[in-house]
């Protein structure tokens, strides 16, 4: 089972009904990119260069996850990004965001189950 599998799954368990589940590894692997693309690295980095560290390493270390806002999400991806994979997809702009910050922080976690997370992740 691939990541985008295992955050499919965690995604119908969170309750974010609004977005087909068949839609959601579409989008996250536009917004995460893949391969040469840095997946999950990309956004890691980006959410640390945002000034997010203290709550991506919680994700990334071993303990609890310190959650991430919908608008966080939303002011690191930036709006037309956001605006950008809603209206591709058909998802509500507000709809992404919150999926997003659901997800990332166990995506995260599960990616790095040594408290390290992968160049290839």
């Amino acid at each position: 089972m691939g990541i985008l599998d295992t955050l499919t799954g965690l995604l119908a368990t969170q309750g974010a009904k609004d977005i087909e589940a068949a839609l959601v590894p579409i989008v996250l692997k536009e917004v995460m990119g893949s391969g040469d693309q840095g997946g999950l690295s990309a956004i890691v980095k980006k959410l640390q260069d945002a000034g997010y560290g203290n709550v991506v390493n919680s994700w990334v270390a071993n303990g609890k996850n310190i959650p991430i806002s919908a608008q966080q999400i939303q002011d690191v991806l930036g709006n037309a990004t956001v605006k950008q994979l809603a209206a591709k997809y058909g998802i509500p702009v507000d709809q992404v965001s919150t999926v997003l910050a659901q997800i990332l922080p166990t995506a995260v976690d599960k990616a790095s189950p040594a408290g390290k997370l992968p160049h290839t992740a």
